[in-house]
């Protein structure tokens, strides 16, 4: 095991597997959207990380209590986005929408970080920027229309883009708080405390779609989807990420997410039988082109 362990103890490949996990994350998705309600897999997903978590975080548990104390609106703040709301949207817009369309739709999240920390932190957009902008923008119509533009006239949305895109504003939201997390505070006891709060958070939904009649129709398929999302991205996707930025940097370890528009489809092809069209295509383009003005050194 110490082999295997010092093996993958390689940035790029710490980040190309987080990379697939996260992928993965949008497939599974969709594969189980007949079986496992949203608000559902979601708080599954986030239990299964929090018990992977705890035994990392328990020796730092003299932290926690203090921790919560001092910081506990912002931390609470994190939790509601991060935990609570982003996966939840997700799931709940592949209940109507490919995951291919997922996932480029969460290719638009580094221009609404740009858009979000301009309009409310006051951080300088240069004309590089804007020009990225309005690329990633078009490209994301692009995909909502279906590379129809006669749709955005008629206001003919799938319902499940919209859900993506409010689950992208947010992340956005999430990332920009996420620089005032509590200085000091051990890496995994601060992903333990935002799941357990976000847990809490998502449980009185969790209730409300049980009394709606969406119970989980158990079989090997969903139990595996469900421990998959919660070891995969929302664990191990973790702790992989901190370990590869730690090394390389946030800026190089950032342009491995690109790849997540190009492995999902791949992904979705192969277990879901997802073809990719053309217009996924033009609007991948625009929005990784877009992405690329806008965060490339001059």
């Amino acid at each position: 095991m110490p082999a295997l362990l010092r093996r993958l103890d390689q940035p790029l490949l710490l980040l190309v597997l987080t990379v697939l996990f996260w992928s993965g994350n949008w497939v599974v998705g969709r594969g189980l959207r007949a079986d496992v309600p949203p608000v559902a897999l979601a708080f599954w997903r986030w239990v299964i990380a929090f018990a992977c978590t705890l035994p990392f975080a328990w020796p730092c548990r003299a932290q926690a209590w203090p921790a919560l104390r001092e910081h506990w609106p912002i931390l609470l703040i994190l939790a509601l986005l991060g935990i609570t709301a982003y996966n939840t949207l997700a799931y709940l817009g592949l209940q109507y929408t490919t995951a291919t369309n997922g996932v480029l739709l969460n290719s638009f999240i580094p221009v609404v970080i740009l858009v979000l920390g301009w309009g409310f932190l006051g951080k300088p957009v240069h004309g590089r920027a804007l020009l990225g902008l309005g690329a990633s923008l078009l490209g994301v119509l692009v995909i909502v229309a279906h590379g129809e533009f006669a749709r955005l006239l008629g206001l003919s949305f799938n319902p499940g883009d919209l859900w993506i895109m409010v689950s992208v504003f947010v992340w956005a939201a999430y990332t920009l708080l996420l620089t005032r997390r509590p200085a000091g505070l051990e890496p995994m006891l601060l992903l333990a405390l935002l799941t357990a709060i976000g847990v809490l958070g998502l449980a009185p939904f969790y209730l409300w779609e049980l009394a709606q009649g969406r119970n989980i129709h158990f079989s090997a398929g969903a139990l595996a989807g469900m421990a998959y999302t919660g070891i995969f991205p929302a664990f191990l996707g973790y702790v992989f990420w901190n370990r590869a930025v730690a090394q390389v940097g946030a800026a190089t370890a950032g342009l491995f997410i690109h790849l997540m528009p190009v492995a999902t489809p791949l992904l979705s092809a192969l277990f879901l039988g997802e073809a990719p069209r053309l217009y996924h295509l033009a609007g991948m383009s625009l929005i990784i082109g877009g992405i690329f003005i806008s965060t490339r050194r001059a």
